[in-house]
């Protein structure tokens, strides 16, 4: 028995959530045929000499860069601790671009970690300090695009009307504080709770 009422509209799936599993098995498939391939040409040997020499060159380069981030955080909050003694505002962040693309160092460390040669090639590029900052240029417009064509009532207008501009160009993070009717009006003799300890 059918009531007439059309069936509701199941979401549309996005090209991602269609192609990343093909993508992946795929990948997959290649990093098996390569693998043969370079065993049945120089030997097992060699093929194992290099998965665990690109593991280890991995962890070197992942070890080196979660060093590099754990400094980059410690010296941002010692000048913010120093500059709030001061009762200064923080400084702009100055970083250089090579300390910007530490996450696709990171990154490059990982891809050289699992076993294959694709992903190993893959990470070898990202070791290169030009193709990080061509990444990284590429990756900031991207976020960028979509932050300013964000649709409303996305996340990401949500996000974008979350942070309240001062005419100086500085980002005042702050609270808002609703009072419902049910509560009535706030009474003068009850202080505010402060925005910032």
């Amino acid at each position: 028995m059918t009531t007439g009422a059309p069936p509701p509209l199941a979401p549309k799936r996005s090209r991602a959530r269609t192609f990343l599993p093909l993508a992946v098995a795929a990948w997959l498939v290649l990093e098996i045929w390569l693998l043969t391939v370079v065993a049945n040409a120089t030997g097992a040997l060699t093929v194992l000499a290099l998965l665990v020499g690109g593991a280890v060159l991995g962890a070197t380069v992942v070890k080196r860069a979660g060093r590099r981030a754990f400094r980059n955080l410690r010296t941002t909050f010692q000048q913010a601790q120093a500059a709030a003694q001061a009762g200064e505002a923080p400084p702009a962040d100055a970083r250089t671009g090579a300390e910007d693309r530490n996450g696709f160092l990171m990154l490059g460390g990982l891809l050289l970690m699992i076993p294959g040669l694709v992903s190993d090639a893959a990470g070898l590029l990202l070791l290169i300090p030009q193709v990080r900052s061509l990444l990284g240029r590429y990756a900031e417009k991207a976020v960028e695009r979509r932050m300013t064509a964000a649709p409303p009532g996305s996340l990401q207008d949500a996000f974008q009307q979350a942070r309240i501009h001062r005419p100086d160009g500085k980002v005042v993070q702050g609270e808002v504080v609703r009072e419902d009717a049910s509560q009535g009006p706030r009474r003068p003799e009850e202080p505010r709770p402060p925005l910032m300890p």
